[in-house]
């Protein structure tokens, strides 16, 4: 059996621009609520809210959004108008519905790894979202399994290989976040290449593992087949 048979690749700022559109709204959001509080530290609270929601809301539009209401309520001690709550929600809606623009060498990529590896998408977040957003990229036919989860974990990549591949050895797991993409495959015993995105949300920050045999850092997609390559090798 080849050392390598299968290719998970994560959705969000790996195959499409997503975070930048959130950043629009953030400055939307303080824009706002500039006539209505002077905190100073607007972004950083809404940051802060967002994180502590993940627990209730998970990951996606809809949790941003209740988390930007429930900001805007107490940095102005529930002074702000119900007009302001009413165009912070249609922002938060705007985002279920922005362009998808895929990333550089994406359809270049997809289209020869699908001829020599199983694909498998694994992204988490709300699971409407994801699939319009799936549906909008003109991708799903290069994928032979789709799997929107809540979050990512050792766990999680676990369960994906165990269902989609033939086991994590033969697997990579391919992604922008070193949180959720490659530390956890790792650990769950899987190969991984990490693909920096400008925007990446600073709470999938980690610290590279860089000393890691299974792990591989590229700059861009069209980059994926050479440390394949080198994956090959490994015993």
């Amino acid at each position: 059996m080849p050392r390598i048979t299968t290719i998970a690749l994560d959705a969000d700022d790996t195959l499409w621009q997503n975070e930048q559109f959130f950043r629009l709204t953030e400055q939307r959001f303080t824009t706002l609520l500039r006539d209505y509080t002077d905190a100073p530290d607007l972004t950083e609270r809404l940051i802060a809210a967002t994180t502590k929601n993940l627990a209730f809301y998970g990951f996606g539009a809809k949790g941003f959004a209740l988390s930007m209401v429930e900001t805007a309520l107490e940095v102005t001690d529930h002074k702000v108008p119900g007009t302001i709550i009413a165009e912070i929600m249609a922002a938060g809606r705007e985002l279920l519905n922005f362009p998808i623009e895929t990333l550089p060498y994406v359809d270049q990529a997809l289209d020869q790894l699908q001829e020599r590896y199983r694909l498998i998408l694994v992204t988490k977040g709300d699971l409407f979202d994801q699939e319009r957003k799936l549906a909008a990229s003109g991708l799903a036919d290069h994928f032979a399994a789709i799997e929107v989860v809540s979050d990512k974990n050792e766990a999680t990549y676990r369960r994906i290989f165990e269902r989609h591949t033939e086991g994590a050895r033969h697997s990579v797991m391919v992604g922008n976040s070193l949180r959720s993409d490659i530390l956890p495959a790792i650990a769950a015993g899987a190969c991984a290449v990490y693909v920096p995105h400008d925007l990446t949300w600073s709470y999938e920050h980690a610290e590279e593992p860089q000393q890691e045999p299974l792990y591989a850092r590229i700059e861009h997609l069209g980059q994926l087949s050479r440390v394949l390559t080198d994956f090959e090798a490994l015993p």
